[in-house]
């Protein structure tokens, strides 16, 4: 334990804080939200780490395409797999949410339906890598696709939703959070959360990078 690197230790120290502010801190008295608003601490954080980890997929699917190294390929990869669990656990947490304040765990939201055809474009990501047997080939092509993937990710989240009708906070005209109801204590807990959670993406993906290369070096014996 001693061995863990400083930002390892901050990730600690900050998802520890994050869930105690985040059950126990004082929070804003709300019409209809109540004590939902907490879940931004959790909700929101998820898809800040997703959409981080989807970048870095991103960089080094483009790196990779530049320098064809290994190691590049396999950053790409596992970040992309990070980041979709991120994205799942934002789906879900989100989906409690919905059910507290719209009464349904899922409307017919353009929101909601992007971030699940987002993560539906990254499952296929996933598919294609294990149809294609060459790792050259597969690497190169994957490579290609994440550019693709990432680009319709930020469609489908960020530019369909502002463009129609939403129920979600910060899209189709309605404001968001910060501008209505997230005060000094809560932005006390938020920033950090979204610190804590986006380093415990990478700290989970930098483990699941070493895992690969031992698992080829155990091939290669």
């Amino acid at each position: 334990m001693l061995k863990l690197s400083w930002w390892k230790w901050l990730c600690i120290v900050l998802i520890f804080y994050t869930l105690i502010e985040g059950f126990l801190g004082p929070v804003p008295a709300l019409p209809i939200l109540n004590e939902t608003i907490r879940n931004l601490y959790f909700h929101v954080t998820m898809w800040f780490a997703m959409m981080i980890l989807m970048t870095v997929s991103l960089v080094y699917s483009i790196k990779y395409l530049s320098k064809p190294l290994a190691h590049n390929d396999t950053v790409a990869e596992m970040s992309a797999k990070v980041g979709m669990l991120f994205g799942i656990i934002g789906i879900l947490t989100g989906m409690i949410w919905a059910k507290n304040t719209w009464g349904a765990y899922w409307v017919n939201d353009a929101k909601l339906n992007g971030a699940a055809a987002a993560l539906l474009v990254y499952t296929a990501y996933f598919i294609l890598r294990n149809a294609i047997e060459d790792e050259t080939k597969r690497a190169r092509i994957s490579s290609v696709y994440a550019i693709f993937a990432f680009t319709l990710m930020m469609v489908f989240i960020m530019v369909l939703p502002r463009m129609t009708d939403s129920l979600h906070p910060g899209n189709g005209g309605n404001p968001g959070f910060s501008t209505y109801d997230l005060d000094a204590n809560m932005r006390k807990v938020f920033y950090p959360a979204v610190l804590g959670f986006t380093l415990l993406g990478i700290w989970i993906m930098q483990l699941k990078i070493n895992i690969k290369k031992l698992q080829h070096f155990n091939d290669e014996q």
